[in-house]
């Protein structure tokens, strides 16, 4: 189930009832590919293994509770039709990445899901958006997290299992954007967005150890009020939550998480993705921003 915890009672500090004063939602634009062909038949991240049976028509119910969850929120959902043969496909974020109506395509480390771009491409096109298709390793939305909006916006980007570092130029050049390097360390925490959480244009959730020296260094001066999650919540993918700016949509496991947002002033909203991640994702890898 869905539910949405209660806001910080009367009894919060005055510093955390002006936050939640402040956090404001904006509606959002999302892409989504239903879990039609969802299986582990293959083991290219340390959650994937195939002797442990999936249920189909589970994962169908709990991704359907998460594509609710954002229509709920006034959110809009379209639709990427799944391809046989593609049963990771449902991890949609992973496709492209799209910054001010421009559409950088993925392409991927593996062989597996290498034909998961062209289906997201040939999305985009067919919706009138320009789009690039990628030279250089990328895996969308997994490794390019964007922080704020439009001008404002930088692309905050994660190497180190999957990216190619060089691409990181790429989507500099493609989007006009900054792009700020960020190596992970723990095979775990295989792509940016299983690590950190994007709040809002300030504000981001984060696991220290996930990353190396240099990129903890970057990430602590640069968002000096970032929550850390605790290794516990982000052993369950509690990170890899989506954030209108106020809601937070985070795997329903995450309980200190969610305490700790609303502290914030967010709004948690607590899904349950468990066979979801019997594949290495949460709401997150199911959620690909469309920006315009």
């Amino acid at each position: 189930m869905t539910s949405v915890l209660p806001r910080p009672s009367a009894q919060m500090s005055e510093q955390a009832s002006e936050q939640t004063a402040g956090r404001r939602a904006t509606r959002r634009h999302y892409l989504m590919c239903p879990p039609a062909h969802f299986a582990v038949t293959y083991a290219i991240n340390p959650w994937m293994d195939p002797a442990v049976p999936v249920d189909p028509a589970l994962a169908m119910t709990q991704w359907a509770t998460l594509r609710d969850a954002y229509l709920q929120l006034g959110h809009r959902v379209d639709l990427l039709e799944p391809v046989p043969g593609l049963p990771d496909m449902v991890y949609a974020a992973n496709g492209a990445t799209v910054v001010g109506g421009r559409v950088l395509g993925a392409r991927f480390r593996h062989p597996q899901r290498a034909a998961e771009a062209d289906a997201h491409l040939a999305w985009f096109r067919a919706a009138g958006f320009p789009t690039v298709e990628a030279q250089l390793v990328n895996e969308g939305e997994g490794d390019l997290l964007v922080v704020g909006d439009r001008d404002d916006a930088v692309v905050l980007a994660g190497t180190g299992f999957r990216t190619d570092p060089a691409a990181h130029a790429e989507a500099a050049a493609v989007f006009g954007r900054p792009v700020l390097t960020l190596e992970l360390v723990d095979p775990r925490y295989y792509h940016l967005d299983t690590a950190i959480a994007v709040l809002d244009a300030g504000t981001i959730a984060w696991l220290p150890a996930a990353f190396a020296p240099a990129a903890q260094e970057l990430l602590r001066a640069r968002y000096p009020d970032a929550i850390e999650a605790s290794p516990a919540d982000a052993a369950v993918l509690g990170l890899n939550a989506v954030s209108d700016g106020r809601h937070v949509v985070l795997p329903a496991a995450a309980t200190e998480l969610a305490a700790q947002l609303a502290d914030r002033g967010f709004v948690p909203v607590p899904v349950d993705l468990s066979e979801l991640l019997k594949g290495g994702g949460g709401p997150k890898c199911c959620t690909l921003e469309v920006r315009s």
